[in-house]
């Protein structure tokens, strides 16, 4: 399972969407991309795999962020997440 996290601004808690395949999830995530980099305002309606009933429309405007990661730690071992290096 994979999740589309979307961050908004002035929103503290991402929202979260999940695509069963890798490449649904790289499709939503591409739809998304292209439209945050468009810069005309639209909404977008999103549903979610795992729960049919779940359903989302956001105004592309409030989006900061977007990312795509597979369910559980990665491969790696790493969590997802955001990262941020500060010089000290």
């Amino acid at each position: 399972m994979f999740t589309i996290d979307l961050v908004l601004k002035y929103t503290p808690v991402p929202l979260s969407v999940q695509r069963k395949s890798e490449e649904d999830a790289n499709a939503l995530y591409q739809q998304v991309s292209d439209a945050m980099k468009s810069g005309v305002p639209q909404m977008l309606e999103l549903t979610c795999d795992s729960k049919a009933e779940k359903r989302l429309t956001i105004a592309t405007s409030e989006l900061i962020a977007v990312q795509m990661s597979q369910k559980g730690a990665a491969a790696d071992g790493r969590q997802p997440g955001f990262f941020v290096a500060t010089e000290a």
